[in-house]
């Protein structure tokens, strides 16, 4: 595995920043999950409403990113470090693909996602100073949370909008297996309080990026 000094460490994180939060984002190229599955006929009402649940989606996958970066900045195990940036890259087909949903429904993403991005990479960072078994362990509850996200919003979206239940289907998957790889490799159970703490800041968020 390649080091890097703490220049070009900044700077990588810094690209990866203003490509998640304005730019674009860096792929693993996998297929759009959408791909050849014919658009429904849907109101004003509920395409708008679809719209919102998909931008915090993507609001959901630029915090993810920033948790990931900022975790692999203080991971102390190369290995730990190369499984949270095989998670971060897949995670960002996870913003390609909500953010392509966002155009076809002819809405924007988040205006707060620059304020979500920074404060989730600080809650990375210190996740990853608290040693290896706690970051994975902090990475696996994230995961868990967001499988349970999304299941809610699947619960939302009608059944006859195949192209976007595709899309968080798809995510679902990846996040489960982001969830077990962290526990396998070593991932600490995290209390009770932490786990209530990360539910509150998830509804915050869910909350004012569906309008916002």
């Amino acid at each position: 595995m390649r080091h890097y000094s703490p220049i070009d460490q900044l700077l990588i994180h810094a690209d990866t920043a203003l490509r998640t939060v304005v730019g674009k984002p860096l792929a693993t190229h996998r297929s759009y999950p959408a791909d050849n599955i014919e658009d429904c006929s849907m109101d004003t009402a509920e395409s708008k409403h679809i719209a919102s649940l998909m931008r915090v989606n993507h609001s959901g996958e630029v915090s993810a990113q920033a948790l990931y970066q900022g975790q692999s900045i203080t991971a102390r195990n190369n290995e730990v470090r190369e499984k949270l940036e095989q998670a971060a890259l897949e995670e960002n087909d996870h913003l390609v693909w909500t953010e392509n949903r966002l155009k076809e429904l002819g809405e924007r993403t988040s205006l707060l996602n620059p304020l979500w991005y920074a404060g989730s990479f600080a809650i990375g960072a210190f996740a990853g100073a608290l040693g290896d078994k706690w970051n994975l362990g902090f990475l696996a509850e994230t995961e868990h949370q967001v499988v349970k996200h999304l299941d809610e919003h699947l619960s939302k979206i009608p059944t006859s909008d195949k192209r976007s239940r595709a899309i968080l289907e798809q995510m679902r998957i990846d996040e489960a297996k982001h969830a077990t790889t962290a526990l396998d490799h070593g991932g600490e159970t995290l209390p009770v309080p932490v786990k209530k703490l990360m539910q509150a800041m998830s509804k915050l968020m869910t909350r004012s990026t569906y309008w916002i």
